[in-house]
Formats: C-alpha cells, structure tokens, sequence
C-alpha cells in the first residue's frame, strides 16, 4: 500500500523573545508514517503537542529537525526544507488541512469559499461550484446562506463551510484538527461519513479528534504523542 507521508525524528521548539529567547522544546524524536487509506488519529493530552504537528506537516511551523517526506509531483520531497513556492504547491495539490478556525476574505460567499481550493487546481468554476453545492447540502447547511460571507455565520455553520472546503479537493493527504468542533451530533455524523469516503478513495488521513465517539469511529490507530516529548525515548 502507497505511503504518501513520512515523518522521521522530527523535532520543535519554540523561542521565547520576551524572555531573554528562551526556548520552550515542545516534541522530540517524531517518527510515523501513514499510509493511502488509512486514518490515523494523534492522542495526548492538550499540549502534547498534536496540533504543533499538524501545522509542521502543513508547513505553518518550521522544523527544527528531521524530516517530512512528502510525494508530490512524481517525486518525494522533504517539506522540512522546501522553500515557500514548493510548499504552496503541495497544498494546493498534495496536502489539504481542515483547521478549527474558519479564515475567509470578507465579502467572499460561501458558496466561492468552498469552491476556490478547486478553482485554484484548475477547475471550471461553475463545475466547482457544483461540488461546493453538493457538500454544504450534505452537511445541511441551509441553501439560504450559501450566498453570504460566512464572517456572518455562527461558530457551527463556520465549521461546515471550513469542513466542505477542505473535503472537496482529491488531495493525497488531508490533515484534521478537530473538524467535529462545534458540530451537532447530526453534522459529527456527516464528518464520519465524509472520512469513510476519503479512506475509500485512498486519501491518507491524519487528525485530532477530541470527542471519543468520532474518534472511535474514524481511527484505524493511534499514535500516542506523550511519546514525542522531549527528553523521551519513543517507542
């Protein structure tokens, strides 16, 4: 089975500037691979550091050290030291992210929100839109708020137009931090369906899941981050 992400000793730590530039080492010695089709889901308690590993894979974070190995463009490349041209190619066409926070240019519908990650790969707009209109259907968000700026939405109707936008693309891997945040159990339900159809298509799933039920539903394994901490051999 194709393993399109490869992590392998990673390590991070971050600089305290208003403190005489401390530096606060977060995790050590991060090391999983995971493979087409499969959810793994990141466990720990809160600051174990899940979401700092998140946000590496996505490059939002540099890495101190090691490496992330990524296939991207029929080739394999270490998004640890890629310059920020080749990182925004692999988002656009190899990693997609669903973060907790919905961050949108104002005035923008959510209609175009959910549909611009495949109108940025090329995709005919209208035919993007479709898709757009398809997935906020299936997580009942009301037709009637599709022509609105999502800026306007509660914290639930966000998180859908957040969670549709990163599920429409066919991105080899997609990383989740807490997509089911703010859900009803209704939407949670609709998440766990959208994964099993990623997992089916091949798509390599990597996230955070704080609610136990959805975390149970969707985990093929868990990577227990607590083994990550600095100064910890990992098993």
């Amino acid at each position: 089975m194709p393993t399109p992400l490869v992590v392998s000793d990673v390590a991070k730590s971050f600089t305290m500037h208003l403190r005489d530039g401390i530096k606060l080492p977060v995790i050590a010695g991060v090391s999983f691979s995971i493979r087409a089709g499969e959810c793994t889901v990141l466990g720990g308690a809160s600051g174990a550091g899940k979401s700092s590993i998140l946000k590496m894979l996505y490059g939002n974070y540099a890495v101190d050290e090691g490496q992330i190995i990524v296939t991207h463009d029929n080739g394999l490349i270490d998004l640890a030291t890629a310059s920020p041209r080749t990182v925004l190619a692999i988002r656009r066409q190899a990693i997609g992210y669903v973060s907790q926070f919905l961050r949108t240019v104002p005035r923008v519908s959510a209609l175009d929100v959910v549909a611009e990650p495949l109108v940025e790969r090329g995709e005919d707009r209208e035919i993007a839109r479709g898709k757009a209109r398809a997935l906020l259907a299936q997580l009942n968000l009301p037709e009637k708020l599709w022509a609105l700026p999502p800026a306007t939405f509660s914290g639930g109707e966000q998180q859908r137009v957040n969670i549709a936008r990163g599920f429409i693309t066919e991105h080899p891997i997609l990383l989740l931090d807490e997509p089911t945040a703010s859900l009803d159990a209704k939407n949670r339900d609709v998440v766990i369906e959208l994964i099993a159809a990623k997992k089916a298509a091949g798509v390599a799933l990597l996230g955070i899941f704080h609610d136990h039920d959805v975390r149970e539903a969707v985990a093929d394994r868990i990577i227990d981050v607590t083994a990550f901490a600095p100064g910890k051999i990992a098993a």
